[in-house]
C-alpha cells in the first residue's frame, strides 16, 4: 500500500452527488462498504492481481444508503491484491443450505504495488482534486 497525500483529505461531499461525479470517471464503490464508511475504487490494471487507487471515505451525516448522506474523504492510497490461481483450499460454508463463499482468499492482500503505476495513481488523485474541488 502506498499512501497518496491529497487536498481531498477532510473534504466533505453529498454522497449521492459524489457518486454521480465519480462513476463516469471510472470509479466504483468498493464491495466492502458499510453504512458508515467505504471506498471509491479505480482499477488501474490487473497485472498479476489487481492494482487500484482506493479513496476511503466515512459518513459524517446520515448513512450511505440514503441520498442525503454526507461523507468525508480520508487519505487515498494505491493498493495491489494478488489472488490465488485455482481453487481456494479454505472455502467457508455459510449455512446448511449449501451457500458458500465462491471467491478465493487473496494470496497476498497487500502485494507490492508496481512502480510503473505509481505516477499514474498520483495523477488520478490530482484529477480527482481538480474535478471535486470545483463542485
Amino acid at each position: 500500500m502506498i499512501e497518496v497525500p491529497s487536498r481531498l483529505e477532510g473534504q466533505s461531499f453529498n454522497f449521492y452527488k459524489l457518486e454521480q461525479e465519480l462513476k463516469p470517471l471510472g470509479y466504483v464503490i468498493g464491495g466492502n462498504w458499510d453504512y458508515d464508511h467505504g471506498y471509491f475504487d479505480y482499477k488501474i490494471d490487473d497485472e498479476v492481481g489487481y492494482q487500484f487507487l482506493r479513496v476511503p471515505f466515512r459518513a459524517i451525516d446520515g448513512q450511505l444508503d440514503s441520498q442525503n448522506a454526507t461523507v468525508q474523504f480520508q487519505r487515498p492510497f494505491l493498493l495491489s491484491h494478488k489472488y490465488q490461481i485455482g481453487l481456494d483450499d479454505h472455502v467457508s460454508v455459510w449455512n446448511k443450505s449449501a451457500s458458500f463463499n465462491q471467491f478465493s482468499e487473496p494470496q497476498d492482500p497487500d502485494a507490492t504495488f508496481p512502480d510503473k503505476y505509481v505516477d499514474l495513481g498520483k495523477s488520478l488523485v490530482k484529477e480527482l482534486e481538480e474535478v471535486l474541488l470545483e463542485i
